[in-house]
């Protein structure tokens, strides 16, 4: 089974089997997602997926919402199995945490393009390199509101063979290059445990 395969619904266990599975599945996802998680900044969070995570998401969607068919479970595979990432490529869902009202009135507006604004630099100097993120298409045609931005993102950053020879050479930055959130840049430094674990995003097969 290879990383970047789609999760079917072999992937994902009945109800009663996930029950007795829960708490040792959520214990090792909270570590994984607490090595992949990225902060930038003052309100910018990336979470880099995985097929472990996404996996999680749809166990947990379905638990939540009592989805028992495999009609419902599909629905739900349907939607996550685009954030899962393609060879050469990483996935992230991009929170912005705003927890109140003022927040959400002060960067909701100002942050309008963000999920175009990521940056992956890689390498110092002459050869440096910054590879921007790309929107998840499906889940960027649903957004309708022009003129404030949505809490959630889902991007793409496609580093292609030098891009990932220089993520696993370091060093490695993450920034958000928008004229609104100057706070993102230079960006926050990648170190040697999250280089090698998002690695295993990036090989072919």
């Amino acid at each position: 089974m290879s990383a970047h395969d789609p999760l079917t619904l072999d992937d994902i266990a009945d109800q009663r089997a996930y029950e007795r599975q829960r708490d040792e599945i959520r214990r090792r996802v909270i570590a994984v997602k607490k090595l992949r998680r990225v902060r930038v900044g003052p309100v910018v969070t990336l979470t880099f997926e995985n097929r472990l995570t996404v996996r999680f998401q749809v166990q947990e969607m379905a638990r939540a919402e009592k989805l028992v068919t495999d009609e419902q479970v599909q629905h739900e595979l349907d939607v996550y199995n685009h954030l899962l990432p393609a060879p050469g490529e990483l996935s992230a869902t991009l929170f912005l945490e705003l927890t109140s009202e003022e927040e959400l009135r002060h960067w909701l507006p100002r942050l309008v393009g963000v999920e175009r604004s990521v940056e992956v630099r890689l390498g110092e100097g002459a050869g440096a390199v910054a590879v921007t993120s790309v929107p998840e298409a499906d889940h960027e045609a649903q957004l309708t509101r022009q003129a404030v931005t949505s809490a959630v993102h889902y991007v793409r950053f496609a580093l292609g063979p030098a891009g990932v020879a220089a993520l696993a050479a370091g060093p490695a930055w993450l920034a958000v290059n928008h004229p609104e959130y100057p706070d993102g840049v230079p960006g926050t430094p990648l170190g040697d445990a999250i280089r090698a674990e998002l690695a295993s995003d990036l090989v072919p097969g």
